[in-house]
């Protein structure tokens, strides 16, 4: 590769994936090296890819926690689908380590350089020919110990019930002023990345990226006239919650805990941003078109 890169660095992340990605996985790999940049591999991605790299990926450095790429500088190329890009979040959290996301799968909004897309993206990428979203996250505190050291969410923070037929009874407030005593089965909170993940998916409302905003969405409601609603994302919402049996699940994006007392939490924006690649000619219209076929019409 004659062009020399602006980017000298590459983070790849990942687990395993399906036997038709491997092609696609191999001239991704081929190009990294190619241009001479230092890779970096996840370190049970680098024992899947090991056994059909010729043996090439067992010089990269290795890297396994947030630990490790602290003081380290370069593009985090999230390998999988949104799931493993929610997952590689907790790993760059604050770091100035912007993510890109390849999906090796079907349907991604995060995950979105298709298989096709590679070449041109890490070209793109390392040449430093590409824009750049800065991604709010939310932040949950609770007296309760949660989700260890990273209790942040890139998508949503959600609270339902676990394993039986009961509702949760769900008082909220917003700056300290009550909003809402909610009977539903949980209680969706999302920053505007989130609005097309499962917000979405119980009814609420598509939102622009970057507009300072936090939904919050009731799933199955028992009094039909609650509805999703969007705030200021400088408010700080508190939500006090009960269960019959006293048992209720916690997420944040993919990670969940079981808490099994009356539960308090306090929810804001996180001090900090992700940073996430997009290639020039994408943008969140493109993304709704083609991911949800939105606005999709014979007449168009």
């Amino acid at each position: 590769m004659n062009i020399e890169p602006v980017i000298k660095q590459i983070f790849l992340f990942g687990r395993e994936f399906d036997e038709g990605f491997r092609e696609s996985f191999g001239l991704l790999f081929n190009q990294l090296l190619a241009y001479g940049v230092e890779v970096r591999i996840f370190s049970p991605l680098k024992d899947f890819i090991l056994p059909w790299t010729d043996k090439r990926s067992a010089s990269c450095k290795e890297f396994q926690s947030y630990e490790d790429l602290i003081g380290l500088e370069g593009v985090m190329f999230s390998i999988g689908g949104d799931g493993t890009f929610l997952e590689a979040v907790t790993l760059v959290r604050d770091l100035p380590i912007p993510l890109a996301g390849i999906n090796s799968g079907r349907l991604g909004f995060l995950a979105d350089i298709s298989q096709d897309e590679i070449s041109v993206a890490v070209d793109a990428i390392l040449q430093n020919r590409t824009g750049f979203d800065e991604r709010a996250l939310l932040q949950v505190d609770s007296e309760h110990p949660l989700f260890g050291g990273f209790n942040y969410a890139l998508n949503e923070i959600t609270v339902h019930k676990r394993d039986d037929s009961s509702m949760i009874k769900i008082n909220a407030f917003l700056d300290g002023q009550f909003l809402n005593t909610y009977w539903a089965d949980g209680l969706i909170v999302a920053t505007p990345t989130g609005s097309t993940a499962y917000s979405l998916s119980v009814g609420g409302p598509l939102v622009l990226p970057n507009t300072n905003t936090i939904i919050l969405s009731p799933i199955a409601p028992h009094n039909l006239t609650v509805r999703p609603l969007v705030f200021n994302d400088s408010m700080r919402l508190s939500l006090q919650v009960e269960s019959r049996n006293g048992n209720m699940l916690v997420s944040a994006d993919s990670r969940s805990v079981v808490m099994k007392d009356r539960l308090e939490l306090t929810i804001n924006k996180a001090p900090f941003h992700l940073k996430t690649i997009r290639l020039r000619e994408q943008n969140f219209y493109q993304t709704l078109r083609s991911k949800l076929m939105w606005g999709a019409d014979r007449r168009n």
